[in-house]
């Protein structure tokens, strides 16, 4: 049995070009199979389905003999959800199919149009399938070649964040039971006092009784221990978007950059499954790709990262180093002459006992992308009125029954990019229910059950559910900063203008990212007024460039006239 995943070609006219196109290319990892129109392009995605194939993608011949690529990809999703759709555009039709092509994709009809090549090395056409490949493998068809192993019993709550942190950190993994025969060998190298979860890292180090914090630590602790005596020019706490610009553009000017990271690099855009309103991605990068890359490309610069180590404390330099900042984690510390805040936001929690007792088995705070899989054909609810909110749902409405959004507001509209509410608005298996609240759950070990309240009518409903993703609020964790450090009333560090005018020096403030503390910063979502967007973040990260070099500049100032 030939068990490739399906591209599926539902061709027109230009059959014999769009074949050889992609049997030249996909033909060994992919079964190629070719239909004629769109009727039988639908009929036989639904054979290829009955079948147990998984089908990779669709890629429609724009003009059809019995309709078009749009009309044959917006049905799609009915018969295969996760299948990546593509519309093939021959050059004589572009212009005049060019306004309804960009209507379906603002619609969501499909996930992009290209141009058929017209001659060899049309490297433009398969980037665009190539990362839409990419991404389906990662989602949905699960990588073939796996560095990591976890062993547990179904439905374990820490494997499930083990993995979880393993998906954001882009590491492909499989998933074993203790009865698999790769699992007891696992077993007998953690010895005979083993606990599960288990987990077998590239090294070959298998780690017992794991956690997020054991894993991370069992992946990067033999390559990025701290080492004594490291002075930094600048130091990023924090490994979202606003940090790795930061590192990014700090290494790339020639700076000592060091990034301190207590999770995974990405922060909670590393959660997203697809962000489509980046610049420079016109079909979308996952937040696990943007930090992968982003980390690369410090990586290449110089800068060095050490994950898994919170800091905890930050303090000015002795009396012999007045002008650096010491950031401390556990057991080592960083001297630092400058500190980019960086560290964003966490979830707010639901405050419902019922549910918060549930989570890692069916309740999850973030986009728990990893889960997304496990809950096919499910009831899966998400709480929030953000973006990543909106993402997870997309997301997860490509393997669930029924997705249902749960906002406290009138409209997602009042805080969720448009681009989302209308993919949301295309999307025929999510539900938005508005003015509605978490106010009860629970479940036999599980999440099994929720009870919905009307915020207009304070009536209540209850309501079986699979799965709870909460995406709901913002609230920064400031807690080790310094005394000196200004936050405003809800715990948000406060920059530039908005510190209180007694923190000025000599009638002025400090500079437009600079905290009332000299020479520490903040980016961000952590920072009082940003605008918590990926790309807002991002450009804080490289706009507090320029303060720190004339911070470092004045110590410089300083030290030749001294």
């Amino acid at each position: 049995m030939d068990d490739r995943p399906v591209i599926l070609l539902v061709v027109g006219e230009h059959a014999d070009v769009v074949e050889q196109e992609f049997r030249a290319r996909y033909d060994r990892d992919y079964r190629i199979e070719l239909a004629a129109g769109l009727t039988a392009g639908l009929d036989r995605a639904r054979e290829l389905v009955a079948e147990g194939a998984q089908i990779a993608m669709i890629a429609a011949e724009h003009v059809l003999a019995d309709g078009t690529a749009i009309e044959l990809l917006h049905n799609v999703p009915a018969v295969v959800a996760t299948a990546r759709r593509v519309a093939l555009v021959a050059w004589d039709d572009f212009a005049d199919a060019l306004d309804d092509l960009r209507a379906a994709a603002l619609r969501r009809d499909m996930d992009t149009f290209v141009l058929i090549p017209r001659g060899p090395r049309d490297e433009e056409f398969h980037t665009a399938l190539i990362e839409l490949l990419s991404e389906w493998g990662w989602s949905v068809g699960r990588p073939l070649v796996t560095v990591t192993d976890v062993v547990a019993e179904p439905g374990d709550r820490g494997a499930a964040a083990v993995r979880d942190l393993l998906e954001r950190l882009g590491f492909p993994h499989r998933a074993l039971t203790p009865d698999d025969d790769e699992a007891q060998e696992m077993a007998e190298a953690a010895g005979p006092e083993a606990e599960l979860p288990l987990v077998r890292t590239f090294t070959g180090r298998v780690v017992s009784a794991a956690t997020p914090a054991t894993v991370t630590e069992a992946i990067y602790g033999g390559f990025d221990t701290i080492p004594e005596g490291v002075i930094a020019d600048v130091a990023i706490v924090g490994g979202g978007p606003a940090g790795l610009a930061a590192a990014v553009y700090a290494a790339s000017e020639g700076l000592a950059t060091v990034m301190l990271e207590r999770d995974a690099i990405g922060g909670q855009a590393g959660s997203s499954s697809m962000i489509r309103n980046y610049l420079g991605f016109p079909r979308g990068i996952s937040g696990m790709r943007l930090a992968q890359r982003s980390r690369i490309q410090a990586g290449r610069f110089g800068a060095r990262f050490f994950t898994g180590r919170p800091a905890i404390r930050i303090e000015p330099g002795p009396p012999d180093e007045p002008e650096h900042q010491h950031v401390h984690v556990t057991g080592a510390q960083l001297c630092a002459r400058t500190v980019v805040l960086a560290t964003g936001v966490k979830y707010r929690r639901l405050g419902v006992p019922g549910v918060d007792d549930l989570v890692g088995a069916g309740v999850y705070y973030g986009a728990a992308t990893s889960m997304a899989r496990e809950l096919q054909d499910r009831d899966v609810y998400v709480v929030g009125g953000g973006n990543s909110a909106g993402q997870a749902a997309v997301h997860l409405a490509k393997f669930a029954g029924a997705v249902t959004i749960l906002v406290r507001r009138a409209s997602l509209a009042e805080t969720m990019s448009d681009y989302l509410v209308r993919e949301i608005d295309a999307t025929p298996t999510i539900q938005v229910r508005t003015r509605t609240v978490v106010a009860d759950g629970g479940g036999d070990g599980r999440l099994q059950w929720l009870r919905l309240e009307d915020l207009d009518t304070g009536e209540h409903s209850k309501t079986a559910a699979d799965g709870l993703f909460c995406l709901l609020g913002a609230e920064p964790d400031c807690s080790w900063l310094p005394d000196g450090l200004a936050l405003d009333e809800r715990g948000f560090v406060l920059t530039g203008r908005d510190v209180p005018r007694d923190a000025w020096v000599d009638g002025q403030p400090p500079a437009s990212l600079e905290t009332t503390v000299p020479g520490v910063f903040a980016v961000g979502d952590v920072r009082a007024g940003s605008m918590k967007r990926v790309a807002s973040a991002s450009g804080e990260g490289a706009s507090v460039l320029p303060l720190v070099h004339a911070h470092l500049a004045r110590l410089r100032a300083r030290e030749f006239g001294a």
